[in-house]
């Protein structure tokens, strides 16, 4: 999903998939919950997806969706991989917004936001999975 869209007054377009794939970012990364889990309330994502409090999920502005990221979190070392399925984080100087669980993972859940880097790792699913080249886990 690489349309264009507006939050806030604000115009955003989405970045094209072979730009993605070499993508690399940092800065300051927050944790939202969209979902309620004793309510059996979920929150819906951009892409229609329901968020439940143990996903491994994340929103970012201009990624095209769905995509992998493997995001590191600079404070302490922990890294993880984690699917960009919705949009945000709106709040000025916030480059992406996790899952609780994923903030937990990466151990900054009790601080509320943490300075990360993410380098995006795929883009798509199914047949239309576009993964960065050059690229080894180990």
């Amino acid at each position: 999903m690489t349309r264009s869209y507006k939050v806030r007054g604000q115009n955003y377009q989405p970045m094209s998939v072979d730009r993605a794939l070499k993508f690399e970012e940092t800065g300051t990364c927050s944790w939202y919950d969209e979902s309620a889990f004793f309510g059996l309330k979920r929150g819906t994502t951009s892409l229609g997806e329901k968020v439940m409090p143990w996903h491994l999920s994340g929103a970012h502005k201009t990624l095209p969706l769905p995509c992998v990221v493997q995001v590191t979190n600079l404070e302490n070392g922990k890294s993880l991989n984690v699917r960009i399925n919705d949009r945000g984080p709106f709040i000025p100087g916030r480059i992406l917004d996790l899952t609780p669980r994923a903030a937990k993972k990466l151990g900054f859940h009790g601080d509320g936001l943490t300075r990360t880097h993410l380098k995006v790792l795929s883009v798509g699913d199914g047949p239309y999975k576009r993964k960065r080249t050059g690229w080894w886990p180990f």
